[in-house]
């Protein structure tokens, strides 16, 4: 079955937040087995989070929708800084750096897509 082309495959905010969602992953599959119900659960679910609000906002119609759903990516990605700091404090991640900076440059596009579409509603 042939995959049908949609707009949000074109933005490179959603094709970083696909690969910060397969990074994720990667990070919760190293957490003990007690927290695999636990904080490893949430930390996938809030990087899935992201692309999929930028991809529910895109196929909306209209750009106030799109802002909503770009918006509630947004704080997706800041439930899940907000989890590998947690990671760090409790020595589940030796270096944050590494996953602090693929959330950054995810951010950093987020935003500027953000401002971008508020300036057209």
């Amino acid at each position: 079955m042939e995959q049908v082309k949609r707009l949000h495959h074109d933005l490179v905010v959603w094709q970083e937040g696909m690969k910060l969602v397969e990074h994720i992953y990667g990070v919760a599959r190293r957490l003990p087995d007690y927290e695999k119900y636990e904080l490893s659960s949430q930390l996938r679910r809030a990087a899935v989070s992201v692309p999929a609000n930028i991809a529910e906002g895109a196929g909306r119609n209209g750009q106030k929708e799109f802002f909503h759903f770009l918006t509630i990516a947004r704080g997706s990605l800041c439930e899940l800084e907000t989890l590998l700091l947690l990671c760090s404090r409790l020595d589940y991640i030796k270096n944050i750096d590494t996953e602090l900076k693929k959330l950054n440059e995810t951010q950093a596009l987020l935003n500027g897509l953000i401002n971008a579409v508020r300036k057209r509603i």
